[in-house]
């Protein structure tokens, strides 16, 4: 007779708690294989095919499409050692140790099963229910249960709820058997603030039977999770610890685009103008390595960094994403032209890891993609700077002392003002200007 196993979201590592349900890959009564993809979870920092590692039929899912579990809920039941569903099937030990055949893998791309010591405790799921495979989707009810401990397993949430003063203890969770989502904190976040920031009034009046008219009707809410959520946080945290300055300056890129262009035209591989931009980047923090650099202010002390590992601001379908090249100073034109490249089809295909997000240390951001000229942006919590491209347009420009027209482009710098001044600031900036308007300038530090 089949074994019924449970299958638990595991840990996607890089610190994650939760992730989403984007879309179920099988149904309830397919036959799965071992290590086959069973469903698409969208995590804070990329978006991931979770394998199975059982083979078997499934029993039964839990959560629909949307919903946010947290790590160690489960995902879904697999009868094993039987191709086809059985009227009935003895429960068995979950995913953490049964019996059964298995691969011990827990997740494409992020290795094995960690070691005891490193894994999340969480509390104890209820017990596995078996079903026939023509039984509908397993949904469990939330049931709060206040008799025992806070139902929270998210350090991020309880961390959430401490820095704002609030009793976990008051709240009903909207997660599987009452388990406090970070939605819920943010929700009752918002709740007091509005509490603290109403005017005093006299005592209502008694409520119209019909619906007052709004002031600003609300049409939509939509919750702040996923990466939409993670790139709210990391903003509002460099916000609010990074005092940050801003200088700017116009650039002649006639003669880059030039240079682009002849060196395309010798034959080999192509090179795109943000791999020349970058390379520029990474002379340009040879020669004010303050620029490179994080500031740790427990220890009161900045933190320079030797490699530069360049980020981008790319735009996709999911949202705002910051990929990360690797060891750019190392790199050549072509190098850099080919990681950009991969990363970005990566971006748009959802199939960044974790890995690829993770690490920069300076950030480049070509917005002149979205047609405009200027940009103050925020900088990339914990970096100290990022340096903005905008829109190459022919202007009016004097050209060895004559009128002409030139391709022009305004380059920005947001820098954190606690690791430079703004001389250092500038004469980064200018260096990276006279490479773009002379790239024979870059030759020197080759």
């Amino acid at each position: 007779m089949a074994q019924v196993l449970e299958f638990k979201l595991p840990d996607l590592g890089e610190g994650l708690t939760e992730a989403e349900i984007v879309r179920w890959l099988v149904a309830v009564g397919d036959v799965v294989a071992i290590d086959q993809p069973v469903v698409e979870v969208e995590t804070a920092k990329a978006m991931v095919e979770v394998p199975c590692p059982y083979g078997g039929v499934v029993t039964a899912r839990y959560g629909e499409e949307g919903t946010e579990l947290p790590v160690g809920a489960p995902l879904l039941t697999v009868a094993v050692g039987a191709s086809e569903p059985a009227p009935e099937a003895e429960s068995a030990p979950a995913a953490d140790g049964g019996p059964g055949e298995t691969s011990g893998n827990v997740l494409v791309g992020y290795g094995t099963g960690a070691p005891a010591a490193r894994r999340r405790r969480v509390r104890p799921a209820t017990a596995v229910v078996t079903a026939p495979v023509e039984a509908p989707v397993a949904v469990a009810e939330a049931v709060p249960d206040r008799a025992g401990p806070v139902p929270v397993i998210s350090p991020l949430v309880r961390r959430l709820a401490r820095q704002n003063g609030l009793d976990l203890r008051a709240l009903d969770g909207s997660g599987r058997d009452g388990l406090i989502l970070r939605c819920d904190v943010e929700l009752a976040i918002e709740r007091m603030e509005q509490a603290v920031q109403a005017p005093a009034a006299p005592a209502p009046a008694p409520a119209p039977t019909t619906a007052p008219a709004a002031t600003g009707a609300v049409t939509e809410r939509v919750p702040l999770r996923g990466v939409r959520g993670a790139v709210a946080d990391k903003l509002s945290r460099s916000r609010r610890e990074i005092p940050e300055a801003t200088c700017w300056v116009d650039a002649d890129a006639t003669e880059l685009m030039a240079a682009r262009t002849a060196a395309n035209a010798a034959g080999g591989p192509k090179i795109s103008l943000i791999a020349l931009l970058a390379r520029i980047c990474t002379a340009a923090l040879a020669r004010f390595p303050e620029l490179n650099s994080t500031v740790d202010m427990d220890a009161r002390e900045i933190v320079r960094l030797r490699d530069v590992h360049l980020g981008f601001a790319a735009q996709t379908e999911r949202g705002l994403v910051v990929p990360v090249v690797r060891d750019a100073q190392d790199r050549s034109a072509e190098s850099l032209s080919a990681e950009f490249a991969r990363l970005t089809e990566a971006g748009r295909t959802g199939k960044l890891t974790p890995g690829d997000l993770t690490g920069g240390t300076f950030t480049l951001n070509n917005y002149g993609v979205f047609g405009v000229d200027g940009s103050t942006p925020i900088i990339n919590h914990p970096e100290a700077a990022m340096l903005g491209i905008g829109r190459i347009v022919a202007k009016p420009w004097v050209h060895d002392g004559e009128l002409a027209i030139r391709q022009v482009v305004q380059l920005s710098l947001t820098f954190d003002h606690r690791v430079c001044d703004g001389g250092t600031a500038g004469g980064f900036l200018r260096y990276v200007a006279d490479c773009v308007e002379q790239p024979a300038v870059l030759l020197r530090t080759l």
